[in-house]
């Protein structure tokens, strides 16, 4: 889906742990304190950079509450703080205070141009198990969650100087 969105694609991240997927040398870096190295997620910021040079738009809302476990620190602090450097765009809704607005029992999906939606599945320990991708006429409820995901959401920038660890 990456190689054919044409204006955006969005993420709703709802976990608190995906150590189990990705980068688990760098997650195992962070709990040991060393600094992150400097090409960490060299690959991702270089796709990223090639979105928003093509003037697509790549963004996420993490809905999280504090206080934060010891993957969303490494998550926030190394991946979003890098990641915002290629142009990706991170927003927070903390639900810490508050119930959350999306649906009961809503999860992680990316949805592509507002028009293609692809839940994705994550096991016990954050690891990923997969994704489906759906046909456009499923794609309105991902729409109304991303929108009221934003509505209540502030920027990355703003929460994380005010609760970073």
């Amino acid at each position: 889906m990456f190689d054919h969105f044409s204006r955006e694609a969005f993420r709703l991240e709802t976990l608190c742990d995906y150590s189990g997927s990705g980068n688990t040398d760098a997650y195992r870096a962070f709990v040991e304190g060393q600094p992150r190295p400097e090409n960490y997620n060299a690959d991702w910021l270089a796709e990223v950079r090639s979105y928003v040079a093509s003037g697509r738009r790549l963004y996420r809302v993490h809905v999280l509450a504090r206080p934060l476990t010891p993957y969303l620190r490494f998550e926030l602090g190394w991946g979003y703080v890098t990641n915002a450097t290629a142009g990706e765009e991170f927003f927070i809704l903390d639900v810490t205070d508050r119930p959350s607005p999306l649906p009961e029992g809503v999860g992680d999906f990316w949805l592509f141009d507002s028009a293609v939606p692809a839940p994705m599945r994550y096991a016990e320990g954050g690891a990923f198990t997969g994704a489906e991708v759906l046909s456009q006429d499923e794609a309105a409820e991902f729409v109304a969650c991303r929108d009221t995901a934003l509505r209540h959401a502030v920027p990355f920038t703003d929460w994380w100087a005010k609760h970073g660890e």
